[in-house]
């Protein structure tokens, strides 16, 4: 009886040990090189971007195919009192805000709320149709889809002297309205509506104001409950001024190395910014709105990515609070914002990035960073699990 005991344990123990080994195995092939990149390679990248002009970046990157989610941060927060940055940390989107607008918008009209052909006068209030008028403009030729364009020929109130950074620290409390007056009193207008693209902040300030009248909501509150950001996890996106959970973990921003911390968010505010987020949420948005996750029609997706043409080539491939162009030979949609943030998702491989540097880079094309990272995925195995 012992005798067959002990062949019965060894042979257990012989499959155990087998067992074991394979497992080993298959651990060791998944760290070799062709496994990259891992989450030390990314940090690594991140690493690379920081030097005596750049205090902090934070990034994220989601894939679907190639089963990775991984943020990361360098740097500090405040680099004054140099403290730590760390991954999960907010920071103002600045423009960024506008695909959330767009959306906004859009869901609204997949509701039948309005006509993406209806002149602005019909959802914007008396005084800022006069204000327009004034300026030379027409509420009732500039349509809704000529604002979510940039095709409406509203020139743009940040040209205005007052936007300058010494009058923003100043701590100004802006309106919207202030901000329309401020539009016709430097600028005229760029053409006719439909006409050509150009970028207008001014023009997303209408959007956040068509939003709340249409919802009878602030544009915090009218963003949150249409696109569900709450219910999809997203908490940390909000209105700066309308309170968060999270506003204490918002990092300093830099301009030119000037801290940006203190300026008023009514400087930016009412749709074509305003909004706080982590990089995390950032990314995370623009999987479900690629995924068809946001709008109740796929239709509604095709409507705001299709392209637009115009008599002159515009500058930016713009289509509703997004653009389209390419990234290391790879078609991406994406937005950026002011104070040096940028997302991208990459459709042929089910993959969003969202990248923030404290100090903002030049603005003027891709974040440094992005390249990198695309390049890292595409480069190794899709299989790689990252966490």
């Amino acid at each position: 009886m012992a005798d067959k005991t002990d062949t019965t344990m060894k042979s257990k123990l012989r499959i155990l040990m087998l067992a074991t080994l394979i497992s080993m195995n298959v651990g060791c092939k998944m760290q070799t090189p062709k496994s990259l990149p891992n989450a030390t390679t990314f940090q690594s990248a991140l690493d690379s971007q920081i030097n005596d002009n750049m205090p902090g970046i934070l990034v994220t990157v989601i894939s679907r195919d190639k089963n990775i989610e991984w943020s990361g941060a360098s740097g500090y927060s405040d680099k004054m009192n140099k403290t730590k940055l760390l991954p999960h940390q907010t920071f103002r989107i600045a423009s960024v805000t506008k695909t959330f607008t767009a959306t906004t918008i859009l869901r609204l009209w997949e509701d039948g709320k309005f006509k993406l052909e209806d002149p602005v006068a019909m959802y914007i209030s008396n005084e800022h149709s006069d204000i327009l008028k004034r300026g030379g403009y027409n509420p009732q030729e500039i349509t809704v889809f000529h604002l979510l364009t940039h095709s409406s020929g509203l020139s743009e109130h940040t040209h205005s002297d007052k936007y300058q950074l010494p009058y923003l620290k100043s701590n100004h409390v802006w309106t919207r309205t202030e901000q329309l007056f401020e539009l016709i009193a430097i600028t005229k207008p760029v053409g006719k509506p439909g006409n050509q693209f150009s970028y207008s902040d001014t023009g997303y300030i209408l959007l956040g104001e068509i939003i709340e009248n249409l919802t009878g909501k602030s544009l915090g509150e009218a963003i949150e409950d249409q696109l569900n950001l709450k219910k999809s996890g997203l908490k940390s996106i909000h209105i700066e001024d309308e309170g968060g959970e999270f506003d204490n973990e918002r990092i300093h921003q830099y301009s030119e190395n000037e801290d940006t911390y203190i300026i008023n968010p009514t400087f930016d505010l009412y749709g074509g910014g305003g909004l706080l987020s982590s990089t995390h949420d950032l990314c995370l948005f623009y999987q479900y709105l690629f995924e068809n996750k946001v709008f109740r029609k796929k239709s509604t997706l095709e409507k705001m990515l299709a392209p637009l043409s115009y008599p002159t080539k515009p500058l930016l491939d713009y289509r509703m609070g997004i653009w389209e162009t390419e990234i290391e030979g790879m078609k991406v949609y994406t937005h950026s914002g002011f104070w040096g943030t940028q997302v991208v998702y990459i459709p042929t491989i089910k993959t969003s990035i969202a990248v923030n540097y404290s100090q903002r880079w030049n603005n003027k094309g891709v974040a440094p960073i992005i390249p990198i990272l695309i390049r890292q995925l595409m480069e190794n195995n899709p299989d790689q699990t990252i966490r």
